[in-house]
């Protein structure tokens, strides 16, 4: 094998196949960087769970394969020169590095043990920009479950419709959910559970552009095309929640809050309240005015917010960083905030038509005065 590239589109690929290598395994070879040189060099990192392959342009003169060690070759790599970098592997899986005056021999391994990757080519693709696909995953990822006595609670659940894609996550104290609507209906119905750990490399692939990437749904695995890189993740099953009917519907209060004014003053009474002491912040709800106010062994702190609308004097209390999380990836500038009573949760909905989510916080039980 013997191939040619750029060092910077070299080290590009690495950084993003190597985050799925596996860090310790009873399969030693997955511990390493799968390199295949044909039309362009493929790096595949596999941790048995999620895989990335990302492709280099590369001048290829002699095709072949091989499994690299991740850490030695990527250290390497990013230490060499700009500019052009050439690989040479001989039959004995002896590697060949130069660029410049500097050259590297070190050893690799066959790919003929690198298990396969999962096979996902059933169905079209679903298009999606990559911009929206990532405020799917930002704006609900966070209120993932790590509580692996319920696993399918720890992914995001994707429902595709015709005219909607949406991203829900719960963990039993709140819930997330974006919408995106297509300009092309899907014409596709669509349940899965994506695990967290395989959005969060998702996410950090995709870009704030609207270039198109496409998901591919197999029997029990998902593929995500972004770019130059390949994504693919094992499927959760079990049964989600059926969240549609957790949240309330028709609540007598409702007051619209700004969303930065309203973060603020979370995060302010919040400093108060640490991992240690998680004392509930006291919301009251009157004419205009929202009052927080917190009390732990560390000291006290209160605050105000301007609101709009009368939450006739309701007392609830609930966990600062779960409303914080919320509030931080609420794309709207207003956000109404739907209430029943003290021991029902908060339910955030956009005050404009253009944006569609939900967040739901359950209360937490304070103590009187």
């Amino acid at each position: 094998m013997r191939f040619t590239c750029e060092k910077s589109m070299l080290v590009q690929g690495l950084n993003i196949a190597g985050r799925t290598v596996a860090q310790k395994s009873s399969l030693s070879v997955i511990e390493g960087i799968l390199c295949r040189a044909g039309m362009g060099v493929s790096l595949t990192g596999y941790n048995m769970e999620t895989a990335i392959t990302y492709t280099v342009e590369a001048e290829v003169s002699d095709a072949g394969s091989c499994i690299l060690p991740a850490r030695l070759f990527g250290d390497i790599i990013r230490r060499l020169p700009e500019g052009p970098v050439t690989v040479v592997v001989d039959e004995n899986y002896k590697v060949a590095i130069r660029s410049g005056y500097a050259a590297f021999n070190i050893s690799a391994e066959s790919a003929e043990d690198y298990p396969e990757l999962p096979d996902v080519n059933t169905g079209r693709g679903i298009k999606i920009p990559q911009n929206a696909l990532k405020e799917l995953i930002s704006g609900t990822i966070f209120a993932v479950s790590e509580n692996q006595g319920r696993p399918i609670h720890t992914g995001v659940k994707f429902e595709v419709e015709n005219d909607s894609i949406s991203a829900i996550a719960v963990d039993g104290f709140r819930l997330a959910r974006r919408t995106f609507h297509p300009a092309v209906p899907t014409e596709r119905e669509l349940n899965f559970v994506v695990p967290a750990a395989g959005l969060k490399e998702v996410e950090k692939i995709l870009t704030d552009g609207e270039e198109e990437v496409s998901f591919t749904l197999g029997p029990k695995h998902i593929l995500f095309e972004i770019g130059c890189a390949t994504l693919v993740c094992r499927l959760l099953e079990g049964d989600f929640l059926d969240w549609r009917k957790v949240i309330p519907t028709n609540c007598p209060v409702k007051l619209v809050a700004n969303v930065s004014e309203l973060a603020s003053s979370m995060e302010r009474v919040g400093l108060i309240v640490s991992e240690k002491y998680k004392s509930p912040v006291r919301c009251v709800f009157s004419d205009q005015v929202l009052q927080l106010r917190t009390n732990t062994t560390i000291g006290a702190a209160e605050d105000r917010c301007t609101i709009a609308g009368d939450g006739k004097e309701l007392e609830i209390g609930f966990n600062v960083r779960y409303l914080s999380d919320a509030l931080r990836v609420i794309p709207s500038e207003e956000v109404v905030l739907e209430l029943t009573n003290g021991l029902s949760p908060i339910v955030m909905t956009p005050a404009e038509e253009k944006y569609d989510f939900a967040y739901m916080v359950l209360p937490v039980r304070i103590k009187n005065g």
